[in-house]
């Protein structure tokens, strides 16, 4: 059994930038490469521009850098990977899932750009802005630590936002470019609750009432993206899913934390935030795309095929068609 997917995390782009030879077609190095998007019936995957800081100083060009990389070998591969950017793109992927649910036709895989932390944007709005026109539709606004705009998840100080994080919250509201608060602090995420005009998502965020990392979300987190009608994007990363991630974790262990979400309401909420290669060790049975099959087939013999059917691609893309810009509007003037 397979449901189309939509994949709102991985880390595909900053291992290009640092191996040019890396082939995104069949790359052993990677997880997610275009034949195992086709595999495992992958109809969009968010690619994160994430800056370890392996790279140094983070600059502007490093995001530049995965752009390009997206453009030229991601985009190029196969017989082409499209780039969602407008409401109308989600339409028209919304009709070829309906598509590809029916037997009628194959599907060519999207690929939606978001960044990983806003340091790269050295603190100015500007490349902010120029990078949204660029196409870029996502923000983390942090990683893990603080940066120009707000404290990360594990800064001891457990800050919100400076006063140009203020302003990087304006700037988004105005544009459409929607926020991720996966890697936020906690006091972060409940003043830009407070700020935002728009819903957020948590792209690759599990519940932390089921495996207490500080990366997860607490139940009354879990409780406000859900009154925003946000997103919650089930993460496969090991010490997400169960307290320490010694030893092989199954993927039967990722139920407790649908189950947990979903008792709080969320079943129209969770989506999928893989965060593939952005890990180097994998859940046994979920090491790359190819194995969502076997993962929704699991998820079958435990909940309704509807509610599977959302949490794969239905709730994502209803999130998307709602909350991305309208093309006409974007180019009106």
């Amino acid at each position: 059994m397979s449901f189309p997917v939509i994949d709102f995390h991985c880390d595909v782009l900053s291992k290009m930038r640092e191996d040019h030879g890396l082939s995104f077609k069949d790359g052993a190095q990677l997880d997610v490469t275009y034949d195992r998007m086709l595999e495992g019936e992958v109809m969009l995957q968010c690619f994160a521009m994430y800056l370890p800081e392996s790279w140094g100083i983070p600059r502007y060009e490093f995001i530049l850098d995965q752009i390009d990389a997206f453009k030229t070998r991601v985009m190029r591969t196969g017989e082409g990977v499209r780039w969602l950017k407008w409401k109308e793109d989600a339409e028209e992927l919304g009709q070829t899932i309906g598509t590809a649910a029916s037997g009628r036709s194959r599907h060519l895989p999207w690929g939606l750009l978001s960044v990983e932390g806003a340091d790269g944007f050295e603190g100015n709005l500007y490349y902010v802005r120029m990078c949204y026109e660029l196409g870029v539709r996502f923000l983390g606004i942090t990683w893990n630590y603080a940066n120009w705009a707000a404290d990360g998840v594990l800064e001891q100080r457990n800050g919100g936002f400076t006063e140009k994080g203020k302003k990087l919250i304006e700037l988004a509201n105005e544009t459409g470019l929607l926020l991720d608060v996966s890697h936020l602090s906690e006091t972060g995420f409940w003043e830009l609750a407070e700020r935002t005009a728009r819903p957020f998502i948590a792209s690759h965020s599990n519940a932390k009432s089921v495996c207490a990392h500080p990366r997860n979300l607490n139940d009354d987190q879990i409780r406000a993206i859900i009154a925003m009608n946000g997103r919650i994007g089930l993460t496969f990363v090991p010490w997400f899913v169960r307290d320490g991630g010694e030893g092989a974790v199954k993927p039967e262990e990722l139920l407790r934390h649908i189950e947990h979400i979903c008792a709080l309401g969320g079943d129209d909420h969770l989506m999928l935030g893989s965060d593939f290669d952005g890990i180097d060790s994998w859940i046994e049975g979920l090491e790359h795309p190819g194995k969502y099959p076997a993962f929704a087939e699991l998820l079958s013999r435990h909940f309704p095929e509807a509610s599977v059917w959302k949490w794969f691609s239905g709730n994502a893309l209803s999130f998307l068609t709602s909350h991305l810009p309208e093309r006409d509007n974007a180019n009106a003037g």
